[in-house]
């Protein structure tokens, strides 16, 4: 599970490279072709949706050191000791025991479950990653879908001036 989670951090960085490169070229493009408004909001769009998901790939990274932690075996391996945070200890005192772990994917975190029924995240997904990746998401699908009207705007306008000419 740990390699595919590499595996998507890889791809997740190489999409986010060639979003960059995208979005730069438009960006570069507008400037000597006068595209307007519609070729900065792709530029744009396209750089947001490569910060999401450099942003999200971070998370998945520390997601997947959690991972490798919580499945390394041998004698000190029960509760896993990515579950093990603060506190953790006196509520095994009490009889509330760490059963198991789930991660969760939106929002990105490792989550540890307990006997009575409760979970926990564990922490490990810094607290600026979902935020982050839900805010540059929004802006990105912000910009592609106002891209999008101008366009069309803009399409729209030259067809009246072929029909009046």
């Amino acid at each position: 599970m740990s390699l595919l989670f590499l595996l998507f951090v890889v791809i997740a960085v190489i999409t986010a490279v060639g979003l960059c490169g995208y979005g730069a070229r438009t960006l570069a493009d507008r400037r000597a072709q006068r595209t307007g408004a519609s070729g900065l909001l792709r530029g744009l769009a396209a750089l947001a949706g490569a910060g999401a998901l450099v942003m999200y790939a971070w998370g998945l990274l520390a997601v997947t050191g959690a991972v490798m932690t919580a499945e390394d075996g041998g004698t000190d391996s029960s509760p896993p000791r990515s579950c093990r945070t603060a506190g953790w200890w006196e509520r095994a005192q009490q009889g509330v025991e760490i059963v198991d772990y789930t991660v969760t994917y939106v929002p990105l975190a490792f989550v540890c479950e307990t006997s009575d029924g409760g979970s926990y995240d564990n922490g490990d997904v810094p607290g600026y990653v979902n935020p982050g990746v839900l805010g540059l998401a929004l802006t990105a699908a912000g910009c592609a879908i106002g891209a999008g009207y101008v366009s069309e705007l803009g399409a729209r306008a030259e067809l009246r001036k072929g029909e009046a000419g």
